[in-house]
């Protein structure tokens, strides 16, 4: 999928996210907040101006977010983002109240709705993981220009072929084909065991 694909997907199948912001004394706050809408340009939501969150939002510009969907865990679908965020006001939330009429109940008057104002995450990198899927299916995009960098596990050209890491790679997503083996990275769960019995040091951690 595209980014804006995995963030339309958070907008419409999940809704619902859990966002972390940081307070004054650097320390993680946690707040429910709702995905109202995106685009190719990001993800959009709002907030009333006296609270504490936009606050936060104002003074550091970031936030990381995980949106989770599934009846149990072995169902779930999860899709983080961090990002930076700019306030832009009033004037999307006529259609971001359009779009989500139940916030009429919450804010039922245009006068009280003027409490409120959207941001965007405007530009950020993503992780999809999808435990349902067998091997676990994971990927990565970037929106707004953000940078991807290559996080995991992957093994260098001091592989020998010895076949160790076969043994303990718990979605069996080493690949053999040739060598050095390689890690097929949307399997991977990160969970570093190739590294550890590896005799050559030939897995790195990025």
């Amino acid at each position: 999928m595209e980014a804006k694909e995995y963030l339309a997907y958070i907008v419409n199948e999940i809704h619902t996210t859990i966002v972390a912001t940081v307070d004054d004394e650097g320390l993680p706050v946690t707040a429910a907040i709702d995905m109202m809408d995106s685009d190719e340009n990001g993800l959009y939501f709002l907030t009333a101006k006296g609270k504490g969150f936009y606050d936060r939002l104002i003074k550091r510009g970031f936030l990381a977010l995980t949106a989770i969907k599934g009846q149990d865990t072995m169902s779930s679908v999860a899709v983080s983002v961090r990002g930076k965020v700019r306030e832009l006001g009033y004037e999307r939330i006529p259609a971001l109240f359009e779009k989500n009429p139940y916030m009429h109940q919450i804010y039922p008057t245009e006068d009280v709705m003027h409490a409120l104002t959207v941001f965007q995450v405007y530009e950020g990198t993503g992780e999809w993981f999808d435990l349902s899927k067998k091997p676990i299916e994971r990927a990565s995009f970037t929106f707004g220009g953000a940078q991807e960098k290559k996080e995991g596990f992957f093994i260098t050209d001091a592989c020998i072929g010895c076949g160790s890491c076969l043994q303990v790679c718990p979605q069996s997503c080493i690949s053999t084909l040739s060598i050095p083996f390689r890690i097929e990275q949307e399997h991977c769960l990160h969970c570093g065991n190739c590294m550890k019995v590896c005799p050559v040091g030939a897995v790195q951690k990025r």
